[in-house]
């Protein structure tokens, strides 16, 4: 019983160490996506029992930036910044439907996180972003309860930044941890 503990805490702990890594990472903000996807691979190898480290976690981090992880997070960054604009417009003027419009702005920006998210979760050495952003919006809209998952995830770290500004850095392993799950729930059988 003590040692199914143990082995859960530092599966908890290591988690929290891969959002500090992923939070140092992702500070130039375009270098977010590849920060989400050396975290996740991180992961992978470290329950998968293979030789892990900040120097694997720098490696896929360069091989991520080389595979569009640059223009995915440029373009991520653009879309945000669209939507912002858009609440920021619709609060400013009143506009027939600007509420429905507002809502609509802020469900796809939830849809592109968790798109962006899955994608990811779902990159491996050698890959290309662009093909890993479609199937990732297509899987986040087919997986509704997958995609509502990692919206809690992002619900984890919006209530950790709340409480505590510095408590939303580790809670980035916790919220990749829970993309990578609800991604391996969705290729088991059944």
């Amino acid at each position: 019983m003590r040692a199914r503990f143990l082995a859960r805490f530092a599966v908890f702990a290591e988690c929290l160490l891969v959002g500090v890594w992923i939070a140092v990472a992702a500070l130039p903000l375009v270098t977010l996506p590849a920060a989400l996807a050396a975290g996740a691979a991180h992961l992978r190898r470290w329950t998968g029992d293979e030789e892990s480290g900040l120097r694997f976690f720098v490696a896929d981090l360069r091989g991520a930036l080389r595979g569009g992880g640059w223009s995915a997070g440029l373009g991520y960054g653009a879309v945000l910044a669209l939507v912002a604009a858009d609440l920021a417009f619709v609060r400013a003027l009143p506009v027939p439907g600007g509420r429905a419009v507002g809502a609509l702005a802020i469900l796809a920006a939830l849809w592109l996180t968790v798109a962006l998210l899955r994608a990811a979760t779902t990159w491996r050495p050698g890959l290309r972003w662009r093909d890993l952003l479609g199937p990732a919006a297509r899987r986040a809209l087919r997986d509704p309860a997958g995609s509502l998952l990692v919206v809690c995830g992002l619900a984890v770290i919006a209530a950790s930044a709340w409480f505590s500004a510095p408590l939303a850095l580790p809670a980035l392993g916790i919220l990749v941890a829970a993309t990578l799950a609800t991604e391996r729930r969705g290729a088991l059988p059944g």
